[in-house]
């Protein structure tokens, strides 16, 4: 399949879902070689604001730049999410394989619950910030 069959806001979708997926990927490294507390705690929060910049980012780009509306623009984000959600429950499971207990089925429920899990608030959020953006520029 060539890129022009395909719509613009998927090839941004699965960009931004990797996104999430290296970030989350990093953070887990990042906070298993912490010496302290402290450490781990930065390393997760600093996790959670570079996934927010990334997520405000996608919101932007969806609205200024493919001029989205409202319901879409919150839509699409919310697929990113659910992708890197999924992605990362992909990895959680294959990680599992490989542990020293051995699988654990009940792993398989993250393959839907995390993808639910975030891409419900996250369109809402997408659908409340897209909405204000909407407003704000009629009112300009």
């Amino acid at each position: 399949m060539d890129d022009s069959s395909r719509p613009r806001w998927l090839s941004t979708v699965i960009l931004v879902g990797g996104l999430y997926l290296a970030i989350g990927i990093a953070s887990i490294i990042l906070v298993g070689a912490a010496g302290s507390n402290q450490m781990r705690s930065f390393w997760r929060l600093s996790a959670f604001v570079i996934s927010a910049v990334v997520f405000a980012s996608h919101i932007a780009h969806e609205h200024f730049r493919l001029h989205n509306k409202t319901r879409a623009t919150a839509w699409h984000a919310a697929v990113a999410v659910a992708f890197g959600a999924f992605a990362l429950a992909l990895m959680a499971n294959i990680h599992d394989l490989g542990s020293a207990w051995g699988y654990r089925p009940r792993m398989l429920v993250a393959l839907v619950a995390w993808p639910l899990l975030t891409a419900v608030p996250a369109f809402i959020v997408a659908l409340v910030v897209a909405a204000g953006l909407t407003l704000r520029r009629g009112s300009t």
